[in-house]
């Protein structure tokens, strides 16, 4: 285990006011964990001149920190009592390294309806601090997003503009359409505290925090047990570290709320504490960041998602930043937090509704095919078979309990769901991501294993940075789809072993792979243990795996079957088209002309003269050099047509959609002759 230190600094995207100065920029410290595949991350935050641990020898003690965390592989509570973010970080970060050891996912560090993206945490919207104008926009701005609780920072302007800005929002916003909560950081002077909270009584207001500085027992115990409106201890227990010390200041103030901030009290394990002294008491609580990039907001979010804490939380502030923590996925719809994207909880939906129909007594599963080769259908195939499928794949890869496998592809279609049996019978560590054009767009750790289509592939392959990770991949395997010239070409940069399978849904994923880097490359399938080919009378393949499908498969993909047994294919009986009594293979065609600059699609619409005339569909702002076509193309093979379009017809799983792609050409065909 190796334990590092990345400083980085947050920039605000706008001025954040509080009553100690605007914040404009936020030093943070990353706690980076590494082991063979696995990663963990954590974050220290400390606020200036408000944490306990905010001192000049904080790097020092991180450093430390750090060092006997590395060599005992446990964190040093007896180090770090009086450093709660340091101790928050590598809580954090341990927590990141396990949930990735154990599930391939650094950031999925509690188990729960919110990490799973099942539940939103309702939270407070919050409005900074700055002059009445500002600050009127910025609660309309929240109303309008649909917060029900919204906090505003109180005591940067002038009072009475202050109190005039919540009378004008009560007038318009009554308690049973918007929450009102108040922040004073500490503002109000003992004399001042009570008649501005009676002022401030007459609003409705639910809670206010911290009305005076810090420290003042006595003074702020009278405030609780006077005041008109509730009141919420915040920077009062910052530094407050000993369990006897918490049960003390509880005791004497006896606040209606403590909130909890576990960068500034205590980290996790701190928090705990408070909670359960809290409830002894009867206390109530809420949960909070402290300006936090994503990976502390993430965190805290997960924690307090494990506890069900029901009132709204204070876990917006990690959306502050311009330069956030990009690789964790957190947005605000409304007055929650989700953890992921709308992709990607509709994602891991998909994911949970395949688990439990996997894990049914059903002996069978519902499948969608592809419709790349016709129209698009839904069948059940059998869990044995798909069992039998996955342990082909494994035998094949040499695949290892607890490898890391990274699922991108969509759950519905045949690819997806196989990565995830392969996972189940393999004993993997399944890493999910959203399927996009950029799967490792947020990746860290390298995963053993990946399966993705061409388009994935080679929009990776041209991203430096996700390039860097995708050639350290051990086995990669391509499918749904031809591999360009392009392709091809940029697959030589991989450092692991890298195939091109050929299958389909009914086979249950695929039977064969190739080899296309490195010096084991061929452009002919190796066919998988116990599957037989052949080839009928028009030169097709058939395919005869008894433990895949009960009845042999007869493709319409042209092939060719060498000595060894190996197969490659020469192009789709149904995509061969007859223009002019000449028959043409539009697969042929395609891989001839290989990269011509624009992405592209060949298909063909009637013709009076030849009976079909080969068409090109091209998209982009480059203009097609047909100087290019022409030298890599007998006259026959020269597209008679050459359509611009604005998308190319492709199904769900990125292949080339020919049935769309010939009527799309037919009725442009139709519009330039009228």
């Amino acid at each position: 285990m190796t334990i590092s230190v990345l400083p980085h600094i947050l920039q605000f995207k706008q001025p954040a006011g509080t009553s100690r100065g605007v914040y404009r920029t936020r030093k943070i410290w990353y706690i980076i964990i590494q082991r063979e595949d696995s990663f963990g991350i954590g974050e220290c935050a400390p606020l200036p001149a408000l944490s306990c641990d905010d001192v000049p020898e904080y790097e020092e003690v991180l450093a430390e920190a750090c060092r006997y965390a590395e060599a005992s592989e446990e964190i040093p509570y007896h180090l770090l009592k009086d450093y709660p973010s340091i101790l928050f970080g590598l809580e954090t970060a341990f927590l990141s390294f396990k949930a990735c050891a154990t599930t391939g996912n650094p950031y999925h560090l509690f188990e729960n309806a919110f990490s799973r993206g099942e539940k939103g945490i309702v939270i407070n919207g919050l409005v900074w601090m700055g002059t009445f104008e500002e600050m009127q926009a910025r609660m309309e701005e929240k109303l309008a997003q649909g917060f029900r609780c919204v906090k505003i920072k109180i005591g940067a302007i002038d009072w009475e503009r202050e109190i005039s800005l919540i009378r004008t929002l009560r007038q318009h916003y009554p308690r049973k359409v918007v929450e009102l909560r108040v922040d004073a950081n500490g503002g109000f002077t003992p004399e001042q505290a009570m008649s501005r909270l009676r002022e401030l009584a007459q609003y409705d207001i639910h809670s206010i925090e911290q009305p005076i500085r810090q420290g003042q027992w006595e003074t702020m115990a009278a405030l609780c047990r006077e005041t008109p409106i509730p009141i919420a201890l915040d920077e009062e227990l910052i530094g407050i570290n000993d369990p006897e010390e918490k049960a003390r200041l509880l005791n004497t103030i006896r606040p209606q709320y403590i909130i909890l901030k576990p960068s500034l009290h205590g980290g996790l394990k701190g928090c705990v504490e408070w909670i359960e002294m809290a409830k002894e008491r009867g206390i109530g609580y809420w949960a909070t960041s402290a300006l936090e990039s994503n990976v502390g907001l993430n965190a805290i979010a997960q924690w307090a998602g494990s506890k069900e804490l029901t009132m709204p939380q204070g876990l917006g502030t990690g959306q502050l930043f311009v330069d956030n923590y990009t690789p964790i996925h957190l947005e605000i719809k409304g007055d929650r937090i989700w953890c992921g994207f709308d992709k990607d909880r509709e994602f891991w939906e998909d994911y949970r509704n395949f688990l439990q129909e996997w894990n049914s007594d059903d002996p069978t599963i519902e499948v969608n095919t592809s419709g790349s080769t016709g129209t698009p259908k839904t069948i059940r195939v059998e869990k044995e078979r798909m069992k039998a499928s996955a342990r082909m794949t494994l035998k094949f890869l040499d695949l290892q309990e607890n490898d890391t496998a990274l699922l991108c592809m969509p759950l519905r279609y045949i690819a997806g769901k196989m990565m995830v049996v392969r996972a189940i019978i393999g004993h993997l560590r399944l890493r999910l991501v959203a399927p996009s054009t950029h799967p490792l767009k947020d990746i860290t750790v390298v995963p053993k294993f990946i399966a993705l289509t061409p388009m994935q592939a080679l929009a990776t392959l041209e991203t430096p940075e996700e390039k860097d990770l995708f050639i350290q991949i051990p086995k990669i395997i391509i499918g749904g789809g031809s591999i360009s010239t392009t392709l091809h070409n940029a697959l030589q940069a991989c450092q692991g072993e890298v195939y091109s399978t050929y299958g389909m849904t009914e086979t249950l994923s695929h039977i064969a792979m190739r080899r296309l880097n490195g010096a084991s490359q061929s452009e002919w399938y190796h066919v998988l243990d116990r599957i037989q080919i052949s080839q009928d009378e028009d030169n097709c393949l058939c395919i005869n795996a008894p433990s895949l499908c009960s009845t042999p498969l007869h493709t319409h993909d042209l092939c060719e079957i060498n000595s060894e047994g190996e197969f490659r294919i020469l192009g789709r009986k149904d995509n061969i088209i007859c223009s002019g009594g000449i028959k043409l293979s539009l697969e042929t065609i395609e891989a001839k002309l290989g990269d011509i600059g624009v992405p592209y699609q060949l298909t063909a619409i009637p013709d009076e003269h030849l009976g079909e005339a080969l068409t090109l569909l091209y998209t982009g702002e480059k203009p097609l050099d047909l100087e290019v076509l022409k030298s890599r193309l007998t006259a026959y093979e020269i597209p008679k047509h050459f359509f611009l379009v604005e998308t190319l017809p492709l199904t769900e799983t990125g292949k080339p959609a020919r049935k769309e792609a010939r009527k799309l050409a037919e009725i442009i065909g139709l519009e330039s002759k009228s």
